[in-house]
């Protein structure tokens, strides 16, 4: 185990294994991303200050995050700083190498456009890169013991899970398009399905890494606890995600409002899942 503060030495060969996790991990959940083509235009001529406070934020996040769940374990922040570097430089290289390759990026494209689209494809690369720990380094034996989360960690996580799924729906023109062609009782349904499902997840129906509550806590109890805070952070991220890439940009708050519904559902499961995998 790495001493506070310092970062721990290794032999190439774990530092190979390491970083092709991060590689892997990076390329399997943002590829989703890098082959959408909302995306290779909003990294085209989203607002440039939206997207300074995307990458702005990450860092932290990613700091955080590594906190939980990062290449190996740490106790100091300054090796957090260094996994969430490294997962962040993982991504651009991933980013690079897959929109050249899809031709999305040539030596015509401005410069502009290309950091654009880089950086906005970053994020989820390296939330992917720094999941790749606990995903596909699972059964390895790294990690022998189990970290038990506090109730903000818990919430954290829950906020992860909803970004990252949410980062995959939210610039696509379907979440508009339901949102005009939903009533507000298909609304109000769907957030009730959001908090059965979610609640379902991880108390009811006996999945890997869920919660049990026990037989002397009533089921409101639980509901309360962690199924109501997740969805609030589920309908946060979701109205976040939607400014950031401009879609409630002219939009009434009654239509901004089912906007976010209907972002929040897959939000909601992300937010459940990540209690469940990391």
């Amino acid at each position: 185990m790495a001493q506070s503060g310092r970062p721990a030495h290794h032999p190439p060969g774990r530092m190979i294994r390491d970083f092709g996790r991060a590689a892997g991990g990076a390329l399997i959940f943002s590829l989703p991303m890098l082959m959408t083509m909302e995306l290779w235009s909003l990294g085209f001529y989203l607002d440039r200050l939206r997207l300074l406070l995307l990458v702005v934020v990450t860092l932290p996040l990613l700091v955080l995050l590594s906190r939980h769940i990062g290449f190996e374990r740490t106790r100091g922040w300054r090796s957090d700083v260094v996994d969430s570097l490294i997962a962040l430089g993982v991504a651009a290289i991933i980013s690079v190498m897959v929109l050249l390759l899809l031709g999305v990026i040539d030596a015509t494209t401005s410069l502009d456009a290309v950091l654009g689209k880089i950086s906005i494809q970053m994020v989820p690369a390296s939330i992917g890169a720094l999941l790749a720990k606990s995903q596909l380094g699972a059964g390895s034996g790294d990690d022998p013991e189990e970290q038990d989360e506090s109730w903000w960690g818990e919430l954290f996580l829950m906020a992860v899970g909803a970004l990252f799924l949410g980062l995959n729906t939210a610039p696509t023109e379907e979440v508009m398009v339901i949102s005009y062609q939903m009533t507000h009782w298909h609304a109000l349904a769907l957030v009730v399905l959001s908090l059965l499902l979610m609640h379902g997840f991880v108390f009811s129906v006996g999945f890997a890494g869920g919660s049990e509550v026990s037989s002397e806590e009533p089921w409101w109890s639980a509901f309360i606890r962690m199924t109501l805070p997740g969805f609030i952070i589920a309908l946060t991220v979701s109205f976040c995600l939607l400014w950031l890439f401009a879609r409630t940009d002219g939009l009434s708050f009654d239509s901004a409002l089912m906007a976010t519904i209907v972002l929040a559902f897959p939000c909601a499961i992300g937010a459940a899942a990540a209690r469940l995998i990391l």
